[in-house]
């Protein structure tokens, strides 16, 4: 297949592309910073490039990924976010729509299910997030950019029968949370892994699964399983140390070795089910081969890289 991979610079860009190229896909990379797998040097905000990537390459597919992120609201206007995410979105869906494409895989963020409420997490139990989650309130021109790219996904899924699979991915990234800093940050991506955190590996693997069985308009959310369930939503806010003792009865002592912390408290929950049940996939990295690793003395079974510095910004 043929297929026009955004963001193809990008975290998650280097490890699909590979991942596409090896089981015979012919990849189009295009970003607006150079890359090993990119082909293309440009924005996907420009339709005359976007038009003539789709002539010159016989794009059959989409996968957009690229975007920008949370972190760049410090560094870009509100506008260059409408460019890129909105109006970049609709530049792609209206070419695959004229050349006749029956697929799209779009890169969202579970970031557009949090709502200031969610994310000061004043609630009493923890909030359990799966695609039936809504309202939808998204905090930051990030999130209202993403959201409104998914009704255009909608939209042309209704409009022309174009099948695209919108993926809510939760974090991957490897570099330092730019708002919590409580913790280590390895610690704290470890523990993230029991309620919002996926491997980059896994993220594009769930890429992959989405392009070849995904029909029609779907929305997952992409996550490490949770170990929890739903009733326990508000022992996991007022006292997760125990409901992790339950799962997990050498936790606290693998983590004491390592001079680590458990969360005390876990105020929100992603649930990856339904893409497990409809596509068949599941992550491979949970929070247990976190413990295996830490039992086992090994490295982390995820990136961390205090240094890494997306390549648009190099």
């Amino acid at each position: 297949m043929r297929i026009l991979l955004t963001g193809s610079s990008g975290w998650l860009g280097r490890f699909l592309a590979p991942r596409l190229k090896a089981r015979g896909d012919t990849v189009t990379g295009l970003d607006v910073a150079p890359g090993p797998d990119t082909d293309v040097i440009g924005s996907v905000a420009d339709r005359a490039l976007i038009d003539r990537v789709f002539a010159e390459h016989g794009i059959e597919a989409v996968i957009h990924g690229g975007a920008l992120h949370k972190p760049d609201i410090a560094r870009y206007p509100r506008q260059a976010f409408i460019d890129v995410n909105v109006t970049g979105t609709l530049n792609l869906l209206e070419a695959a729509v004229r050349a006749g494409h029956d697929r799209v895989v779009f890169t969202s963020t579970t970031s557009l299910m949090i709502s200031q409420a969610i994310r000061e997490e004043a609630g009493e139990t923890a909030v359990w997030l799966d695609e039936t989650a809504g309202p939808l309130q998204p905090r930051n021109v990030y999130g209202a950019t993403k959201l409104a790219a998914e009704g255009l996904c909608r939209l042309f899924h209704l409009e022309h029968g174009l099948k695209v699979a919108v993926l809510r991915t939760a974090r991957f990234f490897p570099e330092e949370d730019d708002t919590l800093d409580h913790l280590p940050g390895e610690n704290l991506k470890a523990n993230e892994f029991l309620n919002r955190r996926l491997t980059v590996e896994d993220a594009a693997e769930a890429h992959v699964a989405a392009l070849d069985r995904a029909t029609g308009f779907e929305v997952f959310v992409v996550s490490a399983p949770t170990p929890f369930a739903r009733f326990e939503a508000g022992e996991l806010k007022s006292d997760a140390a125990a409901v992790i003792a339950r799962h997990f009865p050498k936790a606290e002592e693998l983590y004491a070795a390592r001079g680590w912390q458990l969360p005390r408290s876990i105020g929100r929950v992603y649930d990856a089910s339904r893409m497990e049940r409809i596509l068949g996939f599941r992550c491979r990295t949970d929070f247990a081969a976190v413990l295996q690793a830490l039992e086992e003395g090994g490295e982390m079974p995820f990136h961390h890289d205090p240094a890494y510095v997306s390549p648009k910004e190099i």
